[in-house]
């Protein structure tokens, strides 16, 4: 298995890497460039934003051969729990989301258009296999909920997902680096859960995909992912969670992968309820704002590479709870989340105050000693 996944890792990694160079200029060519025209805007140059692009091609690249010859290996049966089938689906929804926000990043779409590609994506999953079956949750008895219960859950989540990993895609190289780390912790938690080796490969052939385009997206960013590339992570992470714990339903394994996803989530859930409240109505939902977890760190005077860095501190922290929940229990989780909560209460203050006198006077630093 340990070969499979270096071999899915390095070819998704290579063919992103090189093929990242090539989308530049194809998104100079077709005019999919971003440019900023108001505040909430980042960056403070023209950049292109067809990324995504290259972490689609690696993905695929890698998934179509490691598949052909872990067929020919014996070592995957496709026909098992009708996985081509499912496969298929996940790839034309792929395609419907791909077009549309490949269109949105050259013309602009309307987010309904785009909410409503992402809901078209989720059904034909579903219509070709993909759902969440089946949940075991202590209090809580849903053996009576009919198979209509769990197609909307599954319909819901990878919608929610997606636009999670789009929303959050505001600074260099934050959604990418993001993904990155959720991809590492739910290949951990897949390997401890035993989960069916098509997640394991998928999982390793997305984090090598992001890993050969960071370099070029991390700050100072020579290109941005686009909403092709946001818009496929999330759908993607949405679905191989699913495939992750297709064997088992039990609380701590529904709960892992929404741990790992937790800043996201967290961030989209706060974006929906502030809209509303200072929107005063639900179409406020779908107008973008500057409130998102990323503009409150540059309103604190950090740099966008200190905003990056913290957030994807937060997101590994997420990541390792959950690798713990799954290998030792919640107890021991509980206290490694304590502990890590005592140790950030205790050194914030002075983190905070170290980072404003990064650029302070001398008189400065002596007043606030």
């Amino acid at each position: 298995m340990w070969g499979d996944i270096v071999i899915a890792f390095t070819i998704a990694f290579m063919t992103a890497f090189m093929a990242t160079p090539h989308t530049i200029k194809l998104a100079k060519k077709v005019g999919a460039v971003d440019t900023p025209q108001d505040a909430r805007r980042i960056n403070k140059i023209t950049m292109p934003r067809l990324g995504g692009l290259a972490v689609i091609a690696g993905f695929f690249v890698s998934i179509i051969y490691l598949l052909i010859v872990m067929s020919i290996e014996d070592k995957i049966d496709l026909k098992q729990d009708n996985y081509l089938i499912k496969l298929v689906g996940f790839a034309l929804g792929a395609g419907v989301i791909g077009i549309v926000c490949f269109i949105d990043d050259i013309k602009g779409v309307p987010a309904l258009i785009k909410l409503a590609a992402q809901t078209i994506a989720a059904i034909i999953v579903v219509r070709f296999g993909i759902k969440i079956e089946n949940l075991d949750i202590p209090f809580l008895n849903l053996e009576g909920v009919g198979n209509g219960f769990y197609m909307i859950l599954t319909i819901l989540w990878i919608i929610g997902i997606t636009n999670a990993m789009n929303l959050i895609d505001g600074l260099d190289g934050l959604s990418t680096g993001i993904s990155i780390i959720s991809c590492l912790s739910l290949l951990i938690i897949f390997s401890l859960n035993a989960s069916p080796i098509i997640s394991i490969v998928l999982i390793t052939a997305l984090g090598g995909a992001l890993c050969g385009f960071l370099p070029y997206n991390f700050n100072p960013a020579k290109t941005f992912i686009g909403d092709t590339g946001s818009n496929f992570l999330g759908y993607c992470l949405s679905i191989i969670s699913i495939l992750g714990i297709a064997k088992t339903y039990t609380a701590i394994v529904i709960v892992a992968p929404l741990m790992v996803l937790a800043l996201p989530i967290f961030d989209t859930l706060s974006s929906i309820v502030r809209r509303i409240i200072y929107g005063k109505s639900l179409k406020a939902i779908i107008e973008p704002d500057a409130g998102h977890l990323h503009h409150k760190l540059l309103k604190k005077g950090f740099t966008q590479k200190q905003a990056v860095l913290i957030l994807y501190g937060i997101t590994a922290i997420f990541g390792m709870f959950a690798i713990i929940l799954m290998d030792s229990g919640i107890w021991k989780a509980l206290s490694f989340a304590i502990i890590i909560c005592i140790i950030i209460a205790m050194g914030y203050k002075e983190f905070f105050k170290q980072r404003l006198l990064v650029d302070s006077t001398p008189e400065d630093e002596e007043e606030n000693k």
